[in-house]
């Protein structure tokens, strides 16, 4: 077994989270209440995808790659090359398909080919708007420095609402996470032209958490012809919650998903989609108070995790109305169809090589998660490969342990 393929392997056929980086995708996916075609026209004379300013965000040679990854426990074999970076501002839409901006983060490498293959690293939960990628020098920028450095251009969207991005962000809005990935993928082919490394078009998709999630719905949308400029060459997400029914959501309610965790995902979950689709009119039909006085402003991105953390409940029973406790083990109505309609990740047929990376004691996405995926995807003939992180692999030792594999996976796979 090679050193990339450490800890146990299942295929299958058919806490607390660092800083700045909360970690699951707890729970939703959820459909917006009005689609955007992916590759459209933003309107008003500008484009989808548009470069409005790139500005340099961080520059370090090998050594200090190894450093900064050194640093947070990250295996540093695969560094060969150091690492520029740059903040990107460009054109998107938001959930209800108007025109807004967004911002990520290009990373590019300081050697290598003169054209470059592209990774698209989408990142899991943060509440402040200055941990993302292009935000803040800190975990966020662990996977697009581990393939910057192996000779890849790496492009990672902030999505709406956090970096520079206006408005508050659509926590765990599936449709919204893509388009936003989309048109940070076009505005990295047009920053990497002008910066002279122009991309060769092939596109490698890889995410941690809720940016697993959002990792494959992206993989779906390219391959079905989101941007015909780029193709799918593989897909590696990492710890993600594909199966909102069967796994994140009785996670909540039966010990699968920690007490901590589940009560900061279905806290911003539900308030970022009361933003896009009522789900109640006052706060205290769902939350207990004192709760219910606080959560929504616990939420606009200011402030600091283990803020919002000390001002909820410390469990979900604690945290929510009996009846909306009761919604939460039997599911109906329109938050049931919210469930069903995002359960749906895995639901297609890649046509591009499947590694699923998953840990067996994570308590924020269980690995039931990625088991389920593998046979959603084995139901269409895909035959993914399920890497089990072992037994001592919680929520992000699964990412420190993933990332550097996830660059040797797409190594191997490359042409």
């Amino acid at each position: 077994m090679s050193d990339d393929e450490r800890g146990n392997q299942e295929t299958t056929p058919d806490r607390r989270a660092w800083r700045g980086l909360a970690g699951a995708a707890v729970l939703l996916l959820a459909a917006t209440p009005a689609a955007t075609a992916l590759n459209g026209p933003v309107g008003h004379g500008t484009e989808r995808g548009e470069l409005l300013a790139m500005t340099s965000a961080a520059s370090h040679d090998a050594t200090g790659v190894r450093k900064f990854l050194a640093g947070r426990d990250i295996a540093t074999g695969t560094v060969r090359y150091g690492v520029r970076a740059y903040r990107l501002t460009y054109r998107t839409v938001d959930p209800f398909g108007k025109p807004t901006t967004a911002t990520g983060l290009l990373s590019l490498p300081k050697g290598g080919g003169h054209r470059l293959d592209l990774v698209s690293d989408t990142h899991g939960t943060m509440v402040h708007r200055g941990y993302a990628p292009s935000a803040g020098e800190d975990f966020g920028r662990i996977p697009s420095y581990l393939n910057a450095s192996a000779g890849r251009a790496v492009a990672a969207p902030d999505y709406l609402g956090l970096g520079d991005g206006p408005g508050r962000h659509p926590y765990m809005d599936t449709r919204s996470s893509v388009t936003a990935a989309v048109d940070m993928l076009r505005a990295s082919r047009t920053a990497a032209g002008q910066l002279g490394r122009p991309l060769t078009g092939d596109v490698y998709a890889t995410g941690f958490s809720q940016g697993g999630a959002v990792a494959m719905a992206l993989g779906h949308a390219i391959e079905e012809g989101a941007d015909r400029r780029f193709r799918l060459k593989a897909l590696a997400p990492v710890a993600g919650p594909y199966d909102l029914t069967g796994e994140e959501i009785p996670g909540l309610y039966d010990g699968r998903v920690n007490d901590i965790s589940g009560v900061l995902y279905i806290s911003y979950f539900l308030v970022a989609q009361n933003r896009l689709h009522p789900l109640w009119k006052d706060p205290a039909e769902v939350f207990r108070a004192p709760y219910a006085a606080r959560v929504e402003g616990l939420f606009d991105g200011e402030h600091e995790e283990e803020d919002v953390i000390a001002g909820l409940a410390p469990t979900v029973e604690k945290l929510l109305m009996p009846g909306f406790l009761k919604e939460l083990r039997k599911p109906t109505g329109a938050f049931l169809r919210t469930l069903r309609g995002n359960s749906e990740g895995c639901a297609w047929k890649p046509d591009v090589p499947v590694r699923l990376y998953a840990g067996r004691v994570d308590s924020d996405v269980p690995i039931g998660n990625a088991r389920s995926c593998a046979r959603d995807l084995a139901k269409r003939g895909v035959r993914a490969q399920l890497v089990d992180q072992g037994a001592d692999a919680d929520h992000f030792t699964t990412l420190a342990r993933s990332a550097p594999q996830v660059v040797r996976y797409f190594d191997r796979v490359s042409p």
